[in-house]
């Protein structure tokens, strides 16, 4: 499906990728979001996620779920997230804000960790409002390692799409893990490299104080890196061999040209440590399933347009529209 996004015009103070991606994740914003049921997801035997859903009050099952996931150390609370469900429960749809696991607070219920190849806790989560809930029109949205999962997840579909799977919108997804590895230890990333291990460090001490029986709390020396951690925890703890095995093994890249549900894939070109050039190389245009785009401006998750308005978070509205224009065709 190809249709008229426009152009996207950066505010004019964050024309610098940085700066917008900075702004996009620090700055704080208010939502008008009425109050949410939580919900736990049952995604295997030992391990639930939680998701704050806002259903539209009167309306049915025939009316469009907008699914949405966070990234890296991000939540349910997160901008986007929150940006998105707004502008979907303006337009009608009902709105899914989902934790990945451990995420939001929810380190409890799971024994493991989290990682960049759990597609199978969404296809579970599609399972339950599908089959479960009997909703007809689900859409998932993904930014960033969210945005890996659920291209993960279509392209691990292939032609047997579920009915009511009706489409998916990725931002700036982490698709080749080992190139944006290599694009933090860049001296430039180094903010956002001593961010992500600051929060992933923490995580894994939650983690092991409630579960110290699977997470020693040393001998994996010090950690300066997302490699480093990937390296000396997660692939140990997911039976990798190490962490370029594991990136290897959980990257959409391999699968991207097998998605056939109708997909909108929107990228920056000035991303600081989602390269452009790893898009060049997945070629997820391959696909005439997927409509990819890619601003020069907008840096990682940010596109904060100069326009105001619905308009201001440009990627925001534009999947709003894309689902809109799905659900009406």
């Amino acid at each position: 499906m190809a249709w008229d996004m426009g152009k996207f015009e950066p505010l004019a103070a964050l024309r610098n990728g940085h700066a917008m991606t900075i702004a996009a994740a620090v700055v704080p914003r208010r939502f008008n979001l009425p109050p949410a049921e939580e919900r736990l997801f049952q995604v295997d035997a030992e391990s639930r996620i939680l998701g704050h859903c806002h259903w539209q009050p009167g309306k049915g099952h025939d009316v469009p779920v907008i699914a949405i996931l966070h990234g890296l150390e991000g939540s349910s609370d997160s901008n986007y997230v929150c940006g998105i469900a707004e502008k979907a429960l303006r337009r009608g749809a009902h709105a899914v804000r989902l934790n990945q696991r451990n995420c939001g607070g929810t380190e409890a219920l799971t024994p493991t960790l989290y990682n960049s190849g759990m597609s199978g806790d969404y296809r579970a989560v599609l399972e339950e409002l599908s089959n479960g809930d009997g909703f007809e029109q689900i859409f998932f949205v993904g930014y960033s390692m969210g945005g890996n999962l659920v291209t993960k997840m279509a392209g691990e579909f292939g032609d047997a799409v579920p009915k009511a799977l009706r489409g998916v919108c990725v931002v700036c997804p982490a698709m080749d893990l080992g190139a944006c590895a290599d694009a933090l230890e860049l001296r430039e990333n180094f903010f956002y490299q001593r961010h992500f291990v600051k929060g992933l460090m923490a995580r894994y001490a939650r983690k092991a104080k409630l579960f110290p029986e699977r997470y020693p709390k040393s001998g994996f020396g010090t950690v300066r890196s997302v490699r480093e951690f990937d390296d000396k925890i997660t692939a140990k703890h997911f039976g990798y061999r190490d962490a370029q095995d594991y990136y290897e093994a959980v990257g959409a890249k391999k699968v991207v040209a097998q998605v056939r549900v109708p997909m909108l894939m929107i990228t920056a070109q000035d991303d600081p440590f989602v390269p452009y050039e790893s898009f060049l190389r997945a070629n997820p245009a391959q696909s005439p399933a997927i409509q990819f785009v890619a601003p020069k401006r907008g840096g990682h998750c940010g596109f904060i347009s100069k326009r105001s308005g619905a308009e201001r978070f440009w990627a925001e509205q534009r999947i709003i529209e894309f689902c809109e224009a799905i659900r009406c065709a």
